[in-house]
């Protein structure tokens, strides 16, 4: 009953900070208030806050309590952050395709999980733009299985995993990317509005999610003279 117990707190706080009821930089209850609001003890209140802490939520401050932190998860080479916060305010995000359900498309480079091969998907194409200038092609796909109604969805802050976060409750776990030099076609040369053959870098990314039938695949096509990629992802 314990365990049930530090579970069903752990989620309501979890889902309060996805929220934005609790922001950065914001304390959450005490373990005294938590006890007094879930009819609880004090180890089954520090044991929920002991899992948000190991989840990245909040970091515990002597004296003070429990803050909520920017997760910045590592994720292999590349670390989930959002696009404007890892750029700068001067951002443009400009939809290329919004979300359509389609079948498996030979884009995508990396290889699928077995439960994905004969799933529809959802895809959608984005031009992430710092000013005027054409900086990063993202393409996305994921199986319309666990969010069937995506077509419909506004994303917050032009971000797709806040909006997994916020709306959805869905957190970014882990991932596996391959990263090559390439050469432009013509496609990409006219949307990053460079010369065809111009040397461009182009990562694939294969993430997982806290939802165990959600697997979500990336292919980003980055034009890097005027803005290196350093170790922040952003989508």
């Amino acid at each position: 009953m314990t365990e049930l117990k530090y579970i069903a707190v752990r989620n309501f706080l979890k889902e309060q900070i996805q929220q934005g009821t609790f922001g950065v930089g914001d304390f959450l209850p005490s373990e005294n208030e938590l006890c007094r609001k879930f009819s609880i003890t004090r180890t089954t209140a520090r044991k929920a806050l002991d899992e948000l802490l190991k989840e990245g939520f909040i970091e515990k401050k002597h004296g003070k309590g429990s803050c909520v932190i920017e997760r910045r998860k590592s994720l292999g080479l590349l670390t989930v952050k959002g696009f404007s916060e890892a750029v700068g305010k001067n951002v443009k995000t400009i939809f290329i395709q919004k979300p359509t359900l389609q079948k498996l498309n030979s884009s995508i480079i990396t290889a699928l999980k077995d439960e994905d091969k004969k799933s529809d998907y959802w895809f959608f194409e984005r031009l992430r733009c710092v000013g005027e200038t054409p900086v990063m092609i993202e393409k996305n796909w994921f199986s319309n299985i666990s969010l069937p109604k995506f077509k419909d969805v506004s994303f917050i802050d032009n971000s797709f995993f806040k909006t997994l976060s916020q709306k959805y409750f869905i957190e970014i776990i882990g991932s596996s990317q391959e990263l090559r030099a390439e050469f432009a076609n013509k496609e990409v040369a006219k949307i990053l509005q460079i010369e065809i053959h111009s040397p461009i870098l182009h990562i694939s990314v294969q993430f997982k999610t806290s939802v165990s039938n959600l697997t979500i695949y990336s292919e980003l096509y980055c034009n890097t003279k005027k803005f290196p990629i350093g170790n922040n992802y952003y989508i």
